[in-house]
């Protein structure tokens, strides 16, 4: 893969998700879980504009810059011990459609995830960081993804961590 097919191919990947958050907005009831998909669509916005921005850069020099992409959503260490914080504002008005939106993001993001991490494998290392930095914010919006069908569905786990054991 080249370093253009691999940004052309990621800004389809980063749109397809943008598309599924901001769909999730408009179908949402509760306004935590309209703010959490407007949030998580404003981000993925965020990496189309800056893989534009690199494609174009590509086309014009032949090169892609050092620059990063950023993102509101911390790193899964930070999202980890934030979690009481969270976890009050979750689940409050929210309908099935929320959830349903929540199972397809999870989908979506773990598509992007298998993605951008076989870009990093098969890249050559100069044109590696930009990707492994996309697959780190992108495990970090499935972990997000993951911890909010957790609390509605009520399963006893959060982030994957079973928070009581009713046997001894």
């Amino acid at each position: 893969m080249t370093i253009e097919e691999a940004i052309r191919t990621a800004i389809e990947y980063e749109t397809k998700v943008r598309d599924c958050y901001r769909d999730a907005v408009a179908a949402t009831e509760g306004l935590a879980g309209q703010s959490f998909f407007r949030l998580m669509a404003d981000e993925e916005q965020e990496h189309v504009d800056f893989l534009v921005a690199r494609l174009k850069e590509w086309k014009e020099t032949g090169a892609v810059c050092g620059a990063m992409v950023r993102s509101a959503v911390p790193d899964r260490d930070a999202i980890a011990g934030g979690i009481a914080t969270m976890k009050d504002g979750l689940g409050d008005g929210e309908s099935g459609a929320e959830l349903d939106f929540l199972r397809k993001a999870s989908e979506v993001e773990e598509s992007t995830s298998a993605f951008y991490e076989r870009v990093v494998s098969e890249l050559p290392d100069e044109h590696r960081g930009m990707f492994a930095r996309f697959l780190e914010i992108e495990h970090g919006h499935l972990a997000l993804v993951k911890a909010q069908i957790d609390e509605l569905t009520g399963t006893g786990h959060w982030f994957d961590v079973q928070e009581f054991n009713l046997e001894g």
